[in-house]
């Protein structure tokens, strides 16, 4: 039996307490230490975890023989701590988005080449069993070519949301509202199904959040390489919160569709996941009648786990896997960076409303 993978968390926010926990019910990997700026809060985390705690990176790989970093760290740091863990000899998976620009994902694309270390970027939506039958689909040709695209993300963020953390709804600590924060991982599932995009034309701005700086709405209508074309819908000011969806129709005329959140959207370490995303749209031939059973089973499914930690372990593993059989992730650091184009994109060939 090979070993588990060694993991260091960069970061003790939110969110690394469901990587903790994602780690605690893996198969492949084990954490064995925390690394961050506050030393009370990372004690603290490390206490509770029972891992070491560490001042740096650097000491973090070096000290507790750490194979790969999940970097946690609010949205500006992402690059710069990659960096630092490729530099120190480990692996990194890093939380979305993957960076702020293109050129930072470049960065970390390419030291992660020189270092001879793998990048993946978490985007556990794709391994929802909704999300997956579309992958499926496509690859079987069951709508032929992917033509069209529509992603919608009807959310909300209250002003407690933005107060929780102090780097929330600034562009110089978040880097940007809907588009870098909750809709990466629909336009990471777009981009799985449709492939790169080739041009964007968007707005964006604030509808009804006048106590943070960055957007809470932007539309885009989308070209893709592959000649498809798609529209972009984010927002976060509906309350109390809608659905997110992305919707696929390929050039037979055949159509498939996830629901991937439901109702008040998830909130790392605040918030549950509310409604077992669900397969919303399917018109291929002969498969039309299974919706209804595709989401009696996925709910039935999701009542047995905790889908808020589930799908963490379900990437976790898979890129413990990749470190130990030297192959690539199934979310590449180009996959991450074309998330990050698309929003780049959106924020500099846009207008603000």
């Amino acid at each position: 039996m090979n070993r588990k993978i060694r993991y260091g968390l960069a970061g003790y926010g939110k969110v690394a307490h469901l990587h903790a926990q994602g780690l605690k019910e893996s198969d492949h990997g084990v954490l064995v230490s925390v690394a961050g700026r506050n030393t009370q809060r990372r004690d603290s985390f490390a206490a509770q975890w029972n891992i070491a705690s560490r001042g740096s990176i650097e000491e973090m790989v070096r000290l507790d023989q750490v194979d790969a970093v999940i970097v946690v760290t609010p949205h500006p740091r992402h690059r710069d701590d990659s960096l630092e863990a490729f530099a120190a000899g480990a692996h990194v998976i890093v939380e979305k988005p993957m960076a702020l620009t293109v050129a930072q994902c470049d960065e970390m694309v390419a030291s992660a080449a020189s270092a001879r270390r793998k990048l993946s970027v978490v985007s556990q939506r794709r391994w929802y069993p909704s999300s997956r039958r579309i992958r499926d689909a496509i690859d079987a040709g069951k709508i032929g070519k992917p033509s069209i695209a529509q992603v919608t993300l009807l959310g909300w963020r209250d002003q407690e949301y933005y107060k929780s953390d102090p780097w929330r709804g600034k562009w110089s600590t978040e880097g940007g509202g809907v588009l870098i924060n909750q809709a990466p991982h629909q336009i990471d599932l777009m981009n799985w199904f449709m492939g790169p995009t080739a041009e964007i034309k968007a707005y964006w701005g604030n509808v009804n959040h006048p106590y943070i700086e960055v957007e809470d709405t932007a539309v885009a209508s989308v070209l893709f390489k592959n000649g498809g074309m798609g529209s972009i819908l984010a927002s976060n000011s509906q309350k109390p919160g809608i659905h997110a969806k992305v919707h696929i129709h390929g050039d037979t005329g055949y159509s498939t569709g996830v629901q991937t959140d439901g109702g008040a959207m998830f909130v790392a370490g605040m918030s549950g996941i509310q409604e077992p995303p669900y397969n919303d749209l399917w018109t291929i031939p002969g498969e039309e009648d299974s919706l209804a059973s595709w989401k009696t089973e996925d709910a039935e499914f999701f009542g047995t786990i905790d889908p808020t930690v589930y799908f963490f372990t379900r990437q976790l593993d898979d890129f413990s896997t990749v470190i130990m059989d030297d192959r690539q992730p199934a979310v590449t650091g180009e996959d991450g960076r074309e998330t990050v184009r698309v929003i780049e994109n959106i924020y500099r060939y846009g207008k603000q409303a």
